[in-house]
């Protein structure tokens, strides 16, 4: 089996400028056939590069456009920013997202642009791909296939590309089947680039540029075995999969000996949504989504908190005579509180029944959340967190210091598939549920495909366990999730979930598509 060459991001000469090349973040797709992804032709476009053989690139779609305008994003503890409501996709500030929770139906009408009926049934084999391993494209790109956390937000997105391309020499002249033939190598080759972890390690930037090119490697990989990721990992034999997982400064509560066990079978995950009650919505808007929600057959909620207690207060009181007893709320503070402050806020927002806070305080204050945890068990509301984490280490520690009762992975914040699996299995170890983080912008496409595989081949439980669900931007991809009475449904295409339509890219890319071109003429204005 081999890797042909590779699409990948040119930085140019200047990629520090304003106005450089890494920060249109091109992609530039390269020949099919070739064996290996070469230095010529990763770097083919690059101002100063052969003449003639430059073709014009492709910027990465921002999704979420920023509203118009010149300063930075309000400060504030991680994405969220404190004292701000946070929209799906994260960013301080942004709008609420559209007024819709209706579960989409596996019959919804393709749009154009979007993979044939047909496909949707059966497995789609990658492009070139033949019976016996021919060629495929090696999809080296950031924001287009594996970062839904920068979608929308161009300076962020230009740093991330220049890191992709900083890690690019560990990528060159490889095959496929040479990186995944020593996957938990090649993973320690990126975190470990004695420079880049400098400015690391395995966090921030250049921990989500690893994460592109580890998730498109995995996307690669479960195209060229014809199969949807998840079902890539389960019929994966137990040693290939361990050899996959670095487990480097965990071993004192999981080593790869412990850790060789599962299995099992499934017909759909719980969701919840967060799409009924952002900050910001009205009582008639809120009212409505739950109303709609509960239609649709939603049974699990999250309410956002902590701008203002009197305010809560109404607004948790008005879900939960809407929801009923019965169904579950969560709660989500997006990093407001200090610790102290958490602790009476809950106690406060206590007499909703809330399963969850989540996100209480700085999502780095391992002691901090031990001391809500032990704070607010008697109040049987537990402390959900993880979307921030930067590493299998953290949530190492906040699993050591009973500091959480829900673990929230994110299938991009982590150093991709290879990372969340070393979280998964430590919390199987803790019996700590496991219930991601997906809030849009491609994240519920991606993780999806961790739950199922943490349902079949590692919990083999489903109580206490859900997957966050925003409905919100799936239309711009290719294979959007499936909602089946408020069950996320297995994927059947082969592959990560991460390809989108050709349409969206050309409208979203920054700075010359449609839709970028509106906003930056208002901000003009």
């Amino acid at each position: 089996m081999t890797a042909a060459s590779a699409q990948a991001w040119s930085s140019g000469p200047n990629c520090g400028s304003r106005r450089s090349n890494c920060s249109q973040t091109p992609l530039l797709p390269l020949g099919r056939r070739s064996r290996t992804v070469t230095s010529r032709s990763f770097q083919a476009g690059r101002s100063g590069g052969p003449p003639g053989r430059r073709r014009r690139a492709e910027r990465p779609p921002g999704l979420r456009a920023p509203r118009p305008r010149a300063s930075p994003r309000g400060g504030g503890a991680g994405r969220g920013g404190a004292g701000r409501a946070r929209g799906p996709g994260g960013g301080a500030g942004s709008r609420p997202p559209r007024p819709s929770v209706s579960p989409r139906s596996q019959s919804a009408p393709a749009e154009a642009g979007s993979a044939p009926p047909a496909a949707r049934g059966a497995p789609r084999a990658a492009p070139g791909a033949q019976r016996h391993g021919a060629g495929q494209d090696l999809q080296l790109v950031g924001a287009r296939r594996a970062l839904p956390h920068v979608a929308g937000r161009p300076r962020l997105r230009r740093h991330v590309v220049c890191a992709v391309n900083a890690l690019a020499h560990h990528v060159l002249n490889k095959d496929l089947s040479d990186i995944v033939g020593d996957f938990r190598g090649f993973y320690r080759q990126l975190t470990s680039d004695g420079q880049l972890r400098w400015i690391g390690p395995e966090k921030g930037v250049v921990h989500l540029a690893t994460a592109a090119i580890l998730n498109a490697v995995w996307d690669l990989w479960a195209k060229q075995e014809r199969k949807p990721l998840w079902k890539l990992l389960v019929d994966m034999d137990p040693r290939t999969l361990l050899s996959c997982i670095d487990f480097r400064y965990i071993t004192d509560v999981l080593t790869e000996e412990e850790a060789y066990e599962g299995q099992m079978l499934m017909h759909g995950y719980p969701a919840y949504t967060t799409s009924c009650a952002w900050l910001g919505y009205s009582d008639d808007t809120l009212k409505q989504l739950c109303t709609e929600a509960l239609k649709a057959g939603w049974t699990r909620f999250k309410v956002k908190v902590g701008a203002d207690l009197q305010d809560d207060v109404r607004r948790c009181r008005l879900i939960r005579n809407m929801i009923g007893p019965e169904k579950t709320l969560m709660m989500d503070a997006n990093q407001r509180w200090d610790v102290p402050e958490a602790v009476k806020w809950m106690s406060k927002l206590a007499e909703f029944k809330p399963l969850w806070i989540e996100e209480p305080t700085s999502p780095d204050d391992i002691l901090g959340h031990a001391t809500i945890s032990k704070a607010l068990a008697p109040l049987g509301i537990g402390v959900a967190t993880g979307e921030q984490c930067h590493n299998r280490v953290i949530f190492k520690q906040l699993l050591q210091a009973k500091a959480l009762q829900f673990l929230q992975i994110d299938s991009c914040r982590l150093g991709s598939v290879n990372e969340n699996l070393s979280v998964l299995l430590m919390a199987k170890k803790f019996e700590i549920p496991v219930c991601p983080h997906a809030g849009g912008v491609g994240l519920c496409e991606l993780v999806q495909h961790l739950i199922i595989f943490d349902f079949i081949s590692i919990s083999a439980s489903l109580q206490n366990r859900m997957c966050e669900y925003v409905d919100h931007l799936h239309e711009h991809f290719r294979y959007p999730v499936i909602i089946k009475k408020a069950s996320y449904m297995p994927p059947k295409d082969a592959g990560y979930s991460t390809e989108m339509k050709e349409e969206s890219v050309k409208k979203h890319q920054y700075p010359d598509g449609e839709v970028w071109k509106k906003l930056l003429a208002a901000q003009e204005n």
